[in-house]
């Protein structure tokens, strides 16, 4: 009953998204939109495309930090990983491609899928984290829309939050006692094991160091999500300010750990014209930018995807043992520092 009272909500809000993207698309001039997108400059726009594949990289590389202390010191399987989830995220919805690189990961590596869920977990986290504190900032310094100014408590109340929950797993003591074998049988019992797996993982991973260089490349990712939004716009010949294109990249990220549609096309065209038009710009032309940038993140992200871990994009799911099952007692990890 529960499960399927979700799935009428989802499809509720779902529908509702679908009914605004439809008039949204009734008030768009496309023919002026098109024009903007022929007459953009291709060098700027294969600059900003590279742009955007090296954040992804970056964000493959803090994955790394968390993946290595669990056994799976692998630099380019995590690349792998992490691109061909990005390119399933921009064909399917609700960022399902998360969950399918945790299961490549876990047999590619042969470890537990909770560990692996446990450093994907704190992988988003901080992508997350990346997000509040460019906004916390941006609401303080700069003179954003309304809409995003009457956010300013929220984010720093949010970055207080998270700051708190960091510290907490930094300092969280490790029970040798937490994972134990047990004789229980149902999916009950084998939700409790896989929790603790999970926590125990957790804090096996969370030391300061790795935090710190997660925060750090954290902000150069979304530095270079910002000079992939601008050079994109300069490629248009769109005059955006730094202010309005720092405005666009915090409204179209404000639901990133949730996509409506696949690679969220359409919301966020929707989204970034509102926003740019805010700073009095022109809304085909802006309708335009973000279809480019778009473009770049869907097109060049999937064709790597496939090319990097083409097994994992078409190859069906294998009928195999869990290892969950197979591990009942592991041992408790050491929190090691990562060096280089």
């Amino acid at each position: 009953m529960k499960r399927h009272l979700t799935r009428v909500v989802r499809l509720f809000f779902t529908g509702i998204i679908l009914v605004m993207l439809v008039v949204f698309a009734t008030k768009v001039n496309w023919h002026s939109t098109w024009a903007a997108i022929q007459d953009s400059s291709i060098s700027i726009l294969l600059l900003a495309a590279a742009v955007n594949l090296f954040s992804l990289g970056l964000k493959g590389v803090r994955w790394w930090i968390f993946l290595r202390p669990i056994g799976a010191p692998s630099l380019f399987l995590a690349l792998r990983a992490t691109f061909a989830g990005a390119g399933l995220n921009n064909v399917l919805v609700a960022n399902s491609g998360e969950a399918a690189r945790v299961i490549f990961v876990s047999r590619a590596a042969h470890i537990t899928s909770a560990k692996v869920l446990a450093t994907l977990a704190l992988e988003r986290l901080f992508e997350l984290i990346g997000y509040v504190v460019m906004l916390a900032l941006a609401v303080s310094f700069l003179p954003l829309p309304p809409v995003l100014e009457r956010t300013r408590p929220f984010a720093w109340f949010a970055l207080a939050l998270i700051a708190g929950f960091l510290i907490y797993l930094v300092r969280r003591p490790e029970s040798p006692d937490q994972i134990i074998a047990s004789t229980e049988i149902g999916w009950r019992a084998k939700t409790r094991q896989y929790g603790r797996r999970f926590m125990q993982a957790l804090a096996g991973i969370s030391t300061g160091p790795r935090f710190g260089a997660a925060l750090a490349l954290s902000v150069a990712i979304w530095a270079l999500q910002l000079a992939t939004y601008a050079l994109t716009a300069e490629a248009a010949h769109f005059p955006i300010p730094l202010v309005g294109t720092v405005a666009a990249i915090l409204a179209v990220n404000i639901g990133f750990a949730i996509r409506a549609t696949p690679g969220n096309v359409g919301v966020f065209q929707m989204l970034y014209a509102a926003t740019t038009t805010a700073f009095g710009l022109d809304e085909n032309q802006a309708i335009a930018v973000a279809f480019l940038i778009q473009t770049q993140q869907i097109l060049p992200v999937t064709i790597l995807g496939i090319a990097l871990a083409p097994e994992f994009i078409f190859q069906k799911r294998r009928k195999a043992a869990r290892p969950d099952n197979l591990l009942p007692d592991e041992p408790v990890l050491e929190k090691t520092v990562v060096s280089g």
